[in-house]
């Protein structure tokens, strides 16, 4: 069983083709940046439109596969931004129609999940989903991928992203930041807020937005990240105390930082837990984890009719029913 799925939430137009043994026969993309500016929604949906053909192409000659080789397709149904989500979902109708194929609507963060725990090998972690639009602490419980944490504002990349524009380091500005943290000699007091489980990033970016120009912008950079991921580490280890499991996966964006991976690897050292962390190429969105939750689905009885296969901007994780696991 070949699918072959469609990633279009947000900046990334990718392309994933994988089979029912996990191996990722191609996963190509274009992404969306700026050298100023943020993501602007109909520009994302330009950008889709224009390059999917491309994308679909080089997935395909990469995989070295016709389209008989296919046997379902999926597509990213949400969370993420409306008009690149439809550019999307578009596409997978008409080439499902197009080439009489089954359709599976894949929940975005749920597929990062499934990837990092195919790729990793883990069984049951408390999965740290940090990417540009979401940041939060899940744990599958009872039929469900249950949220114990989240960030109530934006997500810990929008915090990174937001901070960078600022600072005129362009889209995406995680990378470069994560590099300047490294490069950085103090420690600057920004606000820190937890609450309980949960999770507030405006007060720490508008605090850091208000200190560019009188401070190092490397000190105040890495004082951003180093405050937003011990925010993060900190629920982490709250959620970790009340699950008892013995397993943390990083998925997401964010997930690539270093700084981030060592922080929480400290953190699980100390407690006794493993700590996985999915590979780069498949923890940012991408067309292969849509793939492989598309197979997923699939063979466990799950199919989008074509008149239902639509999109949700809110499609929360706790909301789609896990029936495969």
């Amino acid at each position: 069983m070949i699918c072959l799925g469609i990633e279009s939430t947000a900046h990334t137009a990718g392309i994933g083709i994988v089979n029912e043994k996990g191996e990722v026969l191609a996963n190509e993309k274009d992404t969306f940046t700026t050298e100023e500016g943020g993501m602007i929604p109909r520009e994302l949906a330009e950008h889709h439109a224009e390059k999917f053909p491309t994308v679909l192409k080089n997935a395909f000659e990469k995989a070295n596969l016709k389209w008989k080789d296919i046997d379902i397709i999926s597509y990213s149904a949400g969370p993420g931004m409306g008009p690149a989500l439809s550019v999307g979902a578009t596409l997978a109708r008409l080439l499902a129609l197009l080439h009489n194929k089954p359709l599976v609507a894949v929940n975005h963060c749920v597929a990062h999940i499934e990837i990092g725990k195919e790729k990793t090998g883990c069984k049951d972690p408390l999965v740290v989903y940090a990417s540009g639009g979401n940041s939060q602490i899940i744990g599958y419980e009872t039929g469900k991928y249950r949220v114990y944490g989240e960030t109530l504002d934006i997500g810990i990349g929008n915090l990174l992203d937001s901070f960078g524009r600022q600072m005129g380091l362009g889209f995406p500005a995680g990378p470069i930041i994560d590099k300047m943290y490294s490069e950085a000699k103090n420690y600057i007091e920004l606000p820190y807020s937890v609450k309980g489980m949960d999770l507030n990033f405006s007060g720490l970016l508008t605090s850091a937005k208000q200190k560019i120009g009188k401070v190092d912008e490397k000190d105040l950079a890495y004082s951003l990240m180093h405050t937003g991921f011990a925010m993060l580490t900190e629920v982490t280890e709250r959620a970790l105390a009340h699950t008892e499991k013995k397993e943390v996966l990083l998925v997401g964006g964010v997930a690539a930082s270093k700084a981030l991976q060592k922080m929480i690897n400290e953190m699980c050292k100390e407690r006794g837990v493993k700590m996985f962390v999915c590979p780069t190429p498949l923890a940012v969105d991408n067309g292969a984890m849509i793939s492989w939750t598309g197979i997923l689905m699939f063979k466990a009885g799950r199919k989008t009719e074509i008149e239902k296969a639509t999109t949700n901007q809110k499609f929360r994780t706790d909301l789609e029913e896990i029936n495969w696991v």
